[in-house]
C-alpha cells in the first residue's frame, strides 16, 4: 500500500493542503517531527513517498551538531534519489533535494543600485513564472501563479533536472527530475491561518526581508490574496501528485 513520508522540520511548516490531497486518494501520510527528536529513516520502503517539508534552517547548516537531522536527510533524500522512490521537496525540502542530487544551494543575492551584492529575501504573496507549461505539473495554470514565497536561499538547478518556473529576484522557483520528483522554492500547502501564524512567530525574518512594517503588510496581503490563490495552488498539489503516483 502507498502511503507518504513527511519529514517536518519545525512546528508550523507541516504538510498542511498536501497531506488533504493524499488523503483524499486514501493514501495515509506519517510525520517525522525531526525538530521534535524523531530519527529521520534511513531508506523507504518501494511504495513510500517522500516529502520534506520547509524551515528556518538551510543546507549550509548540515553540520551544525544542533541540527544532525540535515546530513541524515541528504543521505536519505540520495537513498530515495538511487531507488526511485517519488519526491517532493517544500522550500528547504527543494534545496536539500538539489543538493542531494548534484546542485549548489547559498544565499539569494542581487546587486544593489552601486554594485554590491546584498541579501534577496522573498517574503509574503506574489505570483510566480510557469516556464513549462506543457509540462503535467503545470497543467490548466496558465502563465503564472501567486504562490507564498518564504525563503532566502536559493540552488543551482541539478544535474537534469527540468525548469519550471521563476521570479524576478530568484529565477529556480520550482524543477523536477525525473517524472515523479518535483522540488518547489514557494509554499502551496498553507492557508491563509496558516500564513498569519508565520508572520507573527517568524517576524524576525518577515522584517529582514520586508523592513519595519514588514509583519502588517504580508498579514494585509493574505488577507487579500489567499483565498484567490487557493484555486491555482490546489491545482498544482493535485498535478504533482498525480504525476508522483503514476
Amino acid at each position: 500500500m502507498k502511503s507518504v513520508v513527511a519529514i517536518q522540520h519545525v512546528d508550523r511548516e507541516g504538510p498542511g493542503r498536501i497531506a488533504d490531497v493524499f488523503a483524499e486518494r486514501g493514501i495515509p501520510v506519517k510525520c517525522v517531527d525531526v525538530f521534535a527528536g524523531a530519527p529521520v529513516p534511513t531508506a523507504l520502503a518501494p511504495e513510500e513517498i517522500l516529502v520534506v517539508m520547509g524551515g528556518g534552517m538551510g543546507v549550509g547548516d548540515r553540520d551544525d551538531p544542533a541540527l544532525p537531522f540535515l546530513n541524515a536527510e541528504i543521505a536519505l533524500l540520495k537513498t530515495a534519489l538511487r531507488d526511485g522512490n517519488p519526491i517532493l521537496g517544500i522550500c528547504l525540502g527543494a534545496q536539500l533535494l538539489a543538493h542531494a542530487a548534484g546542485g549548489a544551494v547559498f544565499p539569494n543575492r542581487v546587486r544593489d543600485t552601486k554594485g554590491n551584492w546584498i541579501a534577496a529575501r522573498e517574503v509574503g504573496w506574489a505570483p510566480i513564472q510557469l516556464d513549462a507549461a506543457d509540462d503535467a505539473a503545470l497543467a490548466g495554470l496558465g502563465s503564472n501563479l501567486t504562490v507564498l514565497h518564504w525563503h532566502g536561499d536559493t540552488f543551482d538547478l541539478p544535474p537534469g533536472a527540468v525548469h519550471l518556473a521563476s521570479t524576478p529576484l530568484c529565477r529556480n522557483q520550482a524543477y523536477r527530475l525525473g517524472n515523479r520528483v518535483f522540488g518547489l522554492q514557494f509554499h502551496i500547502e498553507v492557508d491563509a491561518e496558516t500564513a498569519d501564524r508565520w508572520a507573527i512567530e517568524d517576524a524576525d525574518f518577515v522584517r529582514s526581508a520586508r523592513g519595519a512594517q514588514g509583519v502588517e503588510d504580508v498579514i494585509a496581503e493574505t488577507k487579500r490574496m489567499a483565498e484567490s490563490a487557493r484555486a491555482g495552488t490546489e491545482r498544482m498539489i493535485r498535478n504533482i501528485v498525480g504525476c508522483m503516483l503514476t
